[in-house]
């Protein structure tokens, strides 16, 4: 499972310089208020002290860590849910992304201009709001104008569905996003299609001063009682230390430089899992001389759909799943030695995967 997030905010509140510490590809970041016009797109390795632990029990030939693939989203202004700068275009890509990591600038810099003169976190976040809101309505309208016939003539399937774009229209008309109404899954999957955009998970991620990353500040606080009935993660980053660390070498003097910051993790670190939170995904091994690999899948997927995420015949062909569990594979070190000693589980179809089971699949096509 590939995971995309875009990350998007006015422009020059710290969007770009994150996007170029956290991820392999280089963004210019500009001390004016306009935006890249093309998206950029970086990977980043999920760093997992598991399958370094892995690798060194097992000394493979190859590892693959999992990856979570990141998009810088050219900036966004008002009025873009109407096309105005590089509105549709920046509606156009968030649209393909899983989740949307929103930076809010909460720093003060008189060298750092403001697009509306001013910090205030709290506006800019209702900006893009309403800009996305606005899109998202423009989306449920068509929908409706589609089905509303269909609906009047007794098509059910359709009335169901024409209700719940209703109910969403309506919602999102107070000013709203989508992720708030309340529903179940299976209606809520009607209009799954449509990839509201407000209905994605978002994770903030207020971008404050050297001095703040510790403990937040007072841009922080109004940021959090903002979003305090909203279905949404936040994170508090320096976008400014990140690039910092960015440019250290070596793993030991990036550590070093994060305990002089009173840090135990980067940025980097803590938005991969807060990411993954937000995604209710977890993580899979499989494990062999030949490779070591990570596999990202959601949390509750049974042995079949994990399978599938390597290939699927395996899922098509699913017979049954060899587990061990991460601990007891560490602990033994080794899976002859977990075999031996009666730690190999043979699970079937309806087995829910664990995070850190190491997993071999018997199928046949």
């Amino acid at each position: 499972m590939s995971l995309q997030c875009g990350i998007v905010g006015l422009p020059n509140v710290g969007k770009s310089t994150l996007f170029n510490a956290v991820s392999s590809a280089k963004a210019q970041a500009a001390n004016f208020p306009f935006c890249t016009i093309e998206p950029n797109v970086g990977t980043i390795t999920v760093p997992d002290e598991r399958l370094t632990v892995l690798t060194e029990l097992v000394n493979p030939q190859n590892v693959v860590p999992t990856t979570i693939e990141i998009v810088d989203i050219a900036g966004l202004v008002k009025g873009a849910s109407k096309g105005d700068g590089l509105g549709n275009q920046f509606l156009g890509n968030i649209r393909n992304t899983h989740a949307i990591l929103h930076v809010l600038r909460c720093f003060e810099d008189p060298n750092v201009i403001h697009v509306d003169g001013s910090v205030d976190p709290v506006r800019d976040k209702e900006i893009i709001d309403t800009e996305l809101q606005l899109k998202d309505l423009e989306t449920l309208e068509t929908k409706i104008k589609k089905i509303v016939k269909q609906a009047q003539t007794g098509d059910k399937e359709a009335a169901r569905t024409l209700e719940v774009c209703e109910g969403f229209k309506a919602h999102l008309e107070k000013g709203k996003n989508a992720r708030t109404y309340v529903t179940d899954d299976e209606r809520r999957g009607l209009i799954a299609d449509l990839h509201l955009l407000t209905d994605k998970p978002v994770l903030y991620v207020c971008n404050v001063d050297p001095g703040s990353v510790v403990n937040g500040n007072e841009f922080v606080d109004r940021v959090k009682s903002a979003i305090a009935d909203e279905k949404a993660g936040i994170l508090i980053i320096s976008a400014a230390i990140e690039a910092e660390i960015a440019e250290l070498e070596s793993f030991d003097d990036r550590r070093m430089f994060l305990s002089e910051m009173g840090l135990e993790e980067s940025g980097v670190e803590k938005l991969i899992r807060a990411a993954y939170k937000l995604l209710n995904y977890i993580t899979y091994f499989t494990v062999g001389v030949k490779e070591v690999r990570a596999w990202t899948i959601t949390e509750g997927t049974k042995a079949p759909g994990a399978a599938g995420e390597i290939h699927s015949d395996f899922e098509k062909g699913f017979i049954r799943a060899e587990v061990i569990a991460y601990q007891d594979f560490i602990t033994l070190k080794s899976e002859a030695a977990c075999r031996a000693a009666g730690k190999l589980r043979v699970e079937g179809k309806e087995y829910v995967v664990k995070d850190g089971d190491c997993m071999h699949f018997l199928f046949n096509v």
